[in-house]
């Protein structure tokens, strides 16, 4: 009898902590599907998740949501500060002399009509400074209206090198050569090739602009089996403090730029469900890299 009770003992015994581990380990991959959900929400850009405030843990993956929205809230209201000083310094630019001169040739008449400025010299002035405004308007709406991407299977060789033959003219007058180096084989992005061709272009002209000499593309899969081109070059080197300002709306280095390009080619590579970034400027050279998820 007593060995029967304390066999049944030790039976109840091991059913319980295997219960529990059984227990445990279901609990351990909810909460593992769970931070995959999160994870790829956050990839998404979709924060519009919340876990039930029942455990713990699910209070630690509402905080770790919360601390990525207000990010990405400070990130957004920073952009807009940024966008809105540079529109404001380019329509002040614009506005300002237009305002100005137009009141002083207003004040030079006299009753006849005459004036002592020369009228047809501010009309003109006045007339060149709408024209740029309109062009900086035109400028925006283009930056504001990007199409969405008709997106296929592209053959990057094929694509690279065509880019580089509609620059090849561009090229041999600045006597630059630019060169596409595919680490392996095959490579193949889904995307929209006249998009992507127009990032690249960008891109040369940009490095041309800076006097490079050598420009190398090259492209590769990753470990996530992303796709990586990246675009180097050896001219002078990005500013420091520009560097983080690059992606930035309008914002230019360059007396003859627009400041759209770039800016441009993020919002294209995002529609990509891509990236783009400037992975460093200095000396030893300028490399952007684009990847395709």
């Amino acid at each position: 009898m007593t060995f029967t009770v304390w066999h049944l003992a030790g039976a109840c015994v091991i059913v319980a902590v295997v219960v529990a581990v059984t227990a445990v380990l279901r609990t351990r991959h909810k909460d593992i599907k769970k931070i995959a959900y999160m994870m790829d929400a956050l990839e998404d850009g979709e924060l519009n998740f919340r876990f039930q405030d029942k455990n713990k843990f699910n209070r630690t993956l509402n905080r770790i949501r919360t601390i990525f929205e207000k990010q990405r809230q400070q990130h957004e209201q920073d952009s807009w500060t940024k966008l809105i000083r540079v529109l404001t310094h380019e329509i002040m630019n614009t506005v300002s002399p237009i305002a100005s001169l137009s009141d002083a040739l207003s004040k030079s008449m006299d009753a006849q009509g005459h004036s002592d400025l020369d009228v047809k010299a501010g009309l003109d002035t006045i007339s060149d400074s709408s024209r740029d405004l309109i062009k900086f308007v035109e400028t925006y709406r283009e930056l504001s209206g990007v199409a969405r991407p008709v997106k296929k299977a592209v053959d990057l060789q094929q694509l690279v090198e065509k880019v580089i033959g509609l620059n090849r003219e561009a090229l041999s007058a600045r006597e630059a050569v630019c060169t596409f180096i595919p680490e392996e084989p095959d490579l193949l992005v889904y995307a929209d090739e006249a998009q992507i061709s127009r990032i690249l272009i960008n891109l040369i002209k940009n490095a041309l602009q800076a006097g490079a000499k050598h420009i190398i593309i090259s492209g590769r899969m990753d470990r996530e089996d992303e796709v990586v081109l990246r675009v180097s070059n050896d001219g002078e080197p990005i500013p420091a403090a520009a560097q983080e300002q690059i992606f930035v709306p309008f914002y230019t280095t360059k007396k003859e730029g627009s400041g759209i390009g770039l800016s441009l080619a993020r919002q294209i590579m995002r529609q990509h469900n891509g990236s783009i970034d400037l992975v460093g400027s200095d000396a030893a050279g300028t490399v952007f890299e684009l990847r395709f998820r």
